[in-house]
C-alpha cells in the first residue's frame, strides 16, 4: 500500500511555536530519528512535498531518486556540506536557508572570544608589566564580507575599537567600506596594522591556506585572531610557528580541520590556541530565527504549487540501493 500524502517530513527538531503554525497549514510529519537511518528515511521520502534535514543528513541524488514529490529542503542548522546542490538543481528542489538568523550570535561570539583573549593573555609594557589589553584601544581587522560581519562591526565601533576589512570580492572603493564605517585595506596591510583579526572568510578550495607565509609572518607583534571561518584557510604550520614564537599572543577558532590538533601536527601542543565545537552560531535565538525564516518559506513555497493528484506507487524496498549506514557529519 503506497504511504498517504504528506507534505512536510521534519527529521530536525525546530522551535515549538513554528511548527506549531506549520501544522497549522500543512500536514506535518515530526521524526528525527530518521536522521540516523538513512534507508529508512529514503523510504519514508515518497510523496513528500518539503523536508525540514538536520546538517548531517546527506542529501545526494541517491536520497532524493526515492523522493519524486519533494520540492523543497529545508535546514535549519549550519552547513550545507552534506547537500548536493547540482542535484537539487536539476530535479528542481529549492533549498531554503535561513542565512542571516545566526549572524548577530555569530558576532556577539567573536567580540566575547576577543575580550577573552585580551584579557587572558598578557603583553608587555614598557615599564616591564605584563598585563590585559582593552579592546576599545585597538584597531580590529575583519576579513570576510558576510551577514556577521555588519553587526559585528557595530560591536566593535560601540567599544570604540577602529575597524578595517578585506574581501577578495569586495573592492576597496565599494561603497560599502564607507556606509559600514570601515577602512579597507590589502590583507598584508590589515595584518601589519590589525592589533586584532576576525577571519569570517566564506570557504572556498582556491582559499585553502591563504593565510600563511604571505601574510602571518607580517602581522602586528602581540596580534590576537578569532576564526570562525573553516580553518583550512589558515597554513597551519606557519601559524604554529607564528603562535609558539609569540608574534601572534593567542588564536581562538570555532572549529578545526579533522586531524589538525593529532600528535605530531603542528598545533597539537600550542596553548596559545582555544578550539570550540562551532558554537558561534548556535543560539537559543538563533535556532528561533532559523525556524521561522524555514518553515515561512517552506509553506510560501507548498501553497504556490499545489499538489498533483498522485496515481504512482513507490518502488519495491528491494529495488532501491542500500545506503551506508548512519549519517556523515558536516
Amino acid at each position: 500500500m503506497p504511504p498517504m500524502p504528506m507534505d512536510v517530513l521534519i527529521v530536525e527538531p525546530i522551535d515549538g511555536q513554528a511548527l506549531a503554525w506549520l501544522q497549522q497549514r500543512h500536514s506535518v510529519r515530526l521524526a528525527p530519528e530518521l536522521a540516523r537511518d538513512p534507508r529508512a528515511l529514503r523510504q519514508a521520502l515518497f510523496n513528500v512535498r518539503a523536508l525540514i534535514a538536520p546538517p548531517a543528513v546527506a542529501l545526494d541524488a541517491t536520497m532524493l531518486h526515492a523522493a519524486p514529490a519533494l520540492r523543497v529542503v529545508g535546514l535549519v542548522g549550519h552547513g550545507t556540506e552534506m547537500v548536493d546542490a547540482v542535484a537539487c538543481a536539476r530535479a528542481g528542489i529549492e533549498v531554503v536557508r535561513a542565512e542571516t538568523a545566526s549572524a548577530n550570535a555569530e558576532a556577539e561570539f567573536a567580540v566575547g572570544a576577543l575580550l577573552a583573549l585580551l584579557r587572558r593573555i598578557p603583553v608587555l609594557t614598557d615599564d616591564g608589566a605584563r598585563v590585559g589589553r582593552e579592546l576599545g584601544s585597538l584597531t580590529v581587522g575583519v576579513i570576510g564580507v558576510v551577514p556577521a560581519s555588519l553587526p559585528l562591526v557595530r560591536l566593535l565601533e560601540a567599544f570604540g575599537a577602529q575597524v578595517v576589512g578585506y574581501d577578495p570580492a569586495v573592492h576597496a572603493s565599494d561603497p560599502l567600506w564607507a556606509g559600514w564605517g570601515v577602512r579597507p585595506l590589502p590583507l598584508r596591510d590589515l595584518f601589519e596594522q590589525a592589533d586584532a583579526v576576525c577571519v569570517l572568510l566564506p570557504f572556498f578550495n582556491r582559499y585553502r591556506g591563504l593565510l600563511g607565509e604571505r601574510f602571518l609572518r607580517y602581522c602586528r607583534p602581540d596580534q590576537v585572531i578569532v576564526s570562525l571561518s573553516r580553518s583550512a584557510i589558515f597554513d597551519d604550520a606557519v601559524l604554529a610557528e607564528m603562535l609558539d614564537s609569540g608574534r601572534i599572543a593567542a588564536a581562538w577558532f570555532d572549529s578545526v580541520e579533522p586531524g589538525w590538533l593529532d600528535p605530531g601536527r603542528p598545533l597539537a601542543d600550542v596553548d596559545t590556541l582555544q578550539v570550540t565545537p562551532r558554537l558561534a552560531g548556535i543560539t537559543r535565538e538563533s535556532r528561533q530565527r532559523a525556524a521561522w525564516t524555514v518553515v515561512q518559506r517552506v509553506a510560501e513555497l507548498l501553497a504556490a504549487a499545489p499538489r498533483a493528484p498522485d496515481d504512482v506507487t513507490p518502488d519495491s524496498a528491494d529495488d532501491w540501493p542500500d545506503l551506508a549506514d548512519g549519517a556523515a557529519s558536516a
